[in-house]
């Protein structure tokens, strides 16, 4: 099964994405904890995160390495609205899949579904 994990702050947000995902087929799991979220990518329900920059008092840039150390295979999507480019890069190099704007149109949210799509594609080449 494809578990997707959402987690963000922004409970529209999450709310979105979650129905867009479970239409589309997605063991989709949802949460706004940095706790639950590490406990579903060691229980291995999630290959791939989609990602909000800030919860619980961590930013993205620091939870990128924990979860990545917690599973090396994850795949994460950060949604955010504005990052700089200096930040982008850091984040990048910290090993994320692919880095999107938060869905406000019919466009962003296609692109976000091919985004994980593709993510989950190159997690079955890596497996092959």
């Amino acid at each position: 099964m494809q578990g997707l994990l959402i987690v963000d702050e922004d409970m529209d947000c999450r709310k979105q994405m979650a129905e867009m995902f479970i239409e589309s087929g997605y063991n989709v799991i949802v949460t706004n904890s940095i706790e639950s979220a590490v406990s579903g990518i060691l229980k291995r329900t999630a290959q791939v995160v989609l990602l909000g920059t800030k919860f619980d008092e961590f930013s993205a840039s620091e939870i990128i390495p924990l979860l990545k150390q917690c599973n090396r295979k994850l795949s994460i999507i950060l949604i955010a609205a504005g990052t700089s480019l200096p930040l982008s890069r850091k984040l990048r190099s910290e090993g994320i899949f692919y880095h999107a704007l938060k869905p406000v149109n019919a466009e962003d949210r296609a692109e976000i579904r091919q985004a994980v799509q593709c993510a989950f594609e190159s997690l079955k080449l890596q497996m092959a």
